[in-house]
């Protein structure tokens, strides 16, 4: 039984290892046919990983074969690794790394000269040099320093003329880095911001069609709400997504010139920052309105759901709501501006959403009127107590906030007439 059971142990085992890898081959696969189809993500570290190879060789060529080194090991693995994700990262960390290769270099050069041996300069050295990488001054760069005394310890090369030709084959190697880096199709992280900010627009749009659908149904509870709040805590994780993404377009446009960016792929114009705070005010106000909802699902607590028939009017504005997001989150990972081309921006009314077109006057009228039949909802309410008019009143001024945002236009056309 026991020989069964640890026959059958190992197929299990075995079996298990089979799926991981398969599910790594599809995901590189699908990896691969991503980087094949068109400019994304993909295509983006292919292009970085060639540009570090080309970085190594170049370094390698020029090092052994133009300066005739024999050992020429410094020059490739600093241009290796200088291949950073921006040119203003490439060049900081080259800064970063090459002082602290020549600290590392000449401590273990010091520590060799007073101890006399390889052992005791390394345990001289290497303590000292290891507490120095977490000095923030270097950044993730300071480990270089120990590991360059170990190398320098264990080649044996700690002579003056032998200090000096390390220190210029890192100095080498950083500038062969850096130059590729910023010369070869220079990374511009811009896509990544559409992509973040269409994802918020996307899921706030995903979210307020869940509430919907809930309140158009009247079957929703505390755990619905919960749920709900949960839709509505997940678009704060997106908006620090959008942050970091902010952060790095901001950094990959530092240090590139003009006819360089001209030569990337991705368009060079980018949503604006007002975008950002715009989507940002939207996540708040559908996390006010789930919170709002989850204090009237409480039975614990006094507000009170509004009516059935108000619910469902207003299920159906917070609809018309969600696909604004929906569609506009369509629109935002497409090129602004018309970059690269000369064509005219698109705007909201371009694709039949906005105010401007049939449809888009159609939703406005139909949104209008449903605030007006909620407002008259409201006045009704007031009449049977204060819990179910607070409730009611309190998501009709998030209804409005909404609105407001994610269709600026026609509210500010309403205010003007």
């Amino acid at each position: 039984m026991s020989i069964r059971m640890g026959t059958r142990g190992t197929e299990g085992a075995g079996a298990h290892w089979a799926e991981a890898v398969r599910r790594e081959a599809g995901a590189v696969g699908r990896a691969a046919r991503a980087a094949l189809s068109g400019p994304g993500r993909e295509r983006d570290l292919v292009v970085q990983a060639l540009k570090a190879a080309l970085a190594a060789l170049l370094a390698w060529f020029v090092a052994s074969v133009w300066l005739g080194d024999p050992m020429a090991l410094m020059a490739p693995w600093v241009a290796l690794v200088l291949v950073q994700a921006t040119v203003y990262g490439s060049l900081r960390q080259a800064a970063q790394q090459w002082t602290a290769i020549c600290a590392g270099t000449l401590l273990a050069s010091a520590a060799q000269a007073l101890t006399g041996n390889t052992l005791g300069a390394l345990a001289l050295s290497v303590p000292l040099l290891m507490l120095l990488a977490h000095w923030p001054r270097f950044g993730d760069q300071g480990i270089y320093a120990a590991t360059t005394a170990v190398f320098t310890l264990a080649s044996g090369a700690v002579s003056v003329p032998a200090v000096g030709h390390r220190v210029g084959q890192a100095a080498l190697g950083a500038v062969i880095g850096v130059a590729v880096n910023a010369l070869v199709l220079p990374p511009v992280h811009l896509r990544d911001v559409r992509e973040n900010l269409a994802a918020l627009a996307r899921e706030a749009g995903e979210a307020l069609h869940a509430v919907s659908a809930g309140l158009r149904d009247g079957e929703w509870d505390a755990g619905t709400a919960a749920d709900w709040s949960h839709r509505a805590a997940r678009l704060e994780q997106r908006r620090q997504g959008l942050r970091s993404a902010r952060g790095w377009s901001r950094e990959s446009l530092r240090l590139t010139a003009g006819p360089l960016r001209a030569l990337h792929r991705v368009p060079l114009d980018v949503p604006p920052e007002s975008e950002d705070a715009r989507w940002g005010r939207v996540a708040d106000h559908v996390t006010a309105l789930t919170r709002t909802l989850a204090v009237a699902a409480d039975d614990d607590r006094s507000p009170a759901p509004p009516e059935a028939a108000a619910l469902r009017a207003y299920a159906r504005l917070l609809e018309l709501i969600g696909d604004a997001c929906e569609a506009e989150a369509g629109r935002l990972p497409a090129p602004w501006a018309g970059a690269r081309t000369g064509a005219p921006a698109e705007t909201p009314e371009a694709d039949g959403v906005g105010a401007g077109t049939v449809e888009g006057r159609s939703v406005e009228s139909e949104m209008e009127e449903l605030r007006a039949r909620l407002q008259g909802d409201l006045r009704d309410h007031a009449g049977q107590g204060a819990a179910p008019t607070a409730v009611l009143g309190t998501l009709l001024l998030q209804a409005e906030n909404l609105w407001a945002e994610v269709l600026p236009g026609t509210r500010q056309k309403k205010r003007t007439q």
